[in-house]
């Protein structure tokens, strides 16, 4: 039951991440936009280590290297699918001009509840190898989280949202999370033995998101001091992962 425990406080915390919209009803949207590109290259860099540092070699260790590398492939390609047949892109603030008013919104909120269920059976999967593999997982999908949340909480509010009502759907949509890890604890918990196979698709899954979603973003014309920031931000990523599970 300990690893219930740890699974549901990784859950929970997760979802809560959603409520960082508050922020909007504090803070200058000017200034958040300021420090986006520095969240989203700390979260890319969190993703990419939570991948290679925990992920991978756990899954090295368990499976054949061929296979593993199989899974870590399928990973990619699934979450490639998942995005285009969902329509969820995370632009992190980006204006979606070409989408109807209250189309977009849906989409995103569609689109994050089955990755947050994903991401439940994540964390799931890895604290049911270990402990320090769940909170080294744990650890990156917040950083992922949080430029996520903003940015998707801003294409709420563009797509007819009221800022209450965005917080409240968004968090509505990050609770599944909870249903995603607590199903996969008891379903998983069955077959211990494609636990390394779920890990390896998941690995493939954040690679995925940290060099196709969020190094688009890093990519984007900006001032090279601005640049030089976003790869220290990086670095500061994977750097807090490398030593976040000791």
């Amino acid at each position: 039951m300990a690893t219930l425990v740890y699974i549901l406080i990784a859950v929970v915390a997760v979802s809560l991440v959603s409520l960082i919209g508050v922020l909007y009803f504090f803070f200058n949207e000017k200034v958040l936009s300021r420090l986006m590109p520095f969240l989203v290259a700390f979260a890319a860099g969190g993703l990419l280590g939570g991948s290679f540092f925990h992920l991978i070699p756990e899954s090295f260790e368990a499976l054949d290297h061929a296979l593993a590398s199989i899974y870590i492939i399928v990973g990619i390609i699934l979450f490639l699918l998942f995005e285009q047949t969902l329509h969820w892109h995370h632009e992190h603030g980006h204006d979606c001009k070409d989408c109807k008013r209250d189309v977009a919104g849906y989409s995103i909120l569609l689109g994050d509840g089955l990755h947050n269920f994903l991401d439940g059976v994540l964390l799931a999967s890895a604290f049911m190898i270990n402990v320090p593999t769940g909170i080294a997982l744990t650890t990156a999908i917040l950083f992922h989280e949080i430029p996520q949340e903003l940015g998707d909480y801003a294409v709420l509010i563009k797509s007819g949202f009221s800022r209450v009502k965005a917080l409240f759907w968004n968090l509505i949509s990050a609770l599944m999370a909870v249903i995603g890890g607590v199903g996969a604890f008891y379903f998983l918990g069955n077959f211990e033995k494609i636990i390394p196979d779920v890990v390896a698709v998941g690995a493939g899954g954040f690679l995925y998101i940290a060099l196709v979603d969020l190094f688009a973003e890093l990519k984007v014309g900006k001032k090279w001091s601005i640049k030089f920031g976003e790869i220290l931000s990086l670095i500061l990523g994977l750097v807090v992962i490398y030593f976040s599970a000791g």
